[in-house]
């Protein structure tokens, strides 16, 4: 199974619901990512649950003042099917620079903007607006 496909779903599925929080297996790359979503403000806190093998991340999301979700939707792009690369001239702002793209390069997760920045290109793990 797709961990981090599962993650981003995961984290969809809960806003369309309104619950407040959600839950879901812990990785590096799904941590690291988790934390990038923090930084953007797609979730509010990012906390590590569980000791030993079976370790879990809990998530807070972000609601705005009417209650609307702040991750309106997500697409995988690079699956395990088919991965995908992107150059630094081959990275596009999502939804006119409202939505951002998640990338592992070899700095580390990032997002579009910071790739960019950084002159770095990678593997496209998802867009999320």
């Amino acid at each position: 199974m797709d961990a981090i496909s599962n993650m981003i779903i995961k984290i969809k599925n809960a806003n369309n619901r309104g619950l407040s929080t959600v839950s879901f297996p812990m990785s590096k790359v799904t941590l690291a990512i988790a934390e990038l979503l923090q930084r953007e403000g797609y979730l509010k806190d990012v906390k590590k649950k569980g000791k030993g093998v079976i370790k879990t991340i809990e998530a807070t999301l972000v609601y705005n003042d009417k209650k609307q979700p702040r991750v309106e939707g997500v697409q995988r792009v690079s699956k395990l099917s088919k991965r995908v690369y992107a150059g630094v001239a081959d990275i596009k702002p999502v939804r006119s620079g409202f939505g951002t793209l998640v990338l592992t390069t070899p700095k580390g997760v990032m997002t579009d903007k910071e790739a960019r920045k950084e002159k770095v290109g990678g593997e496209v793990l998802f867009k999320i607006w």
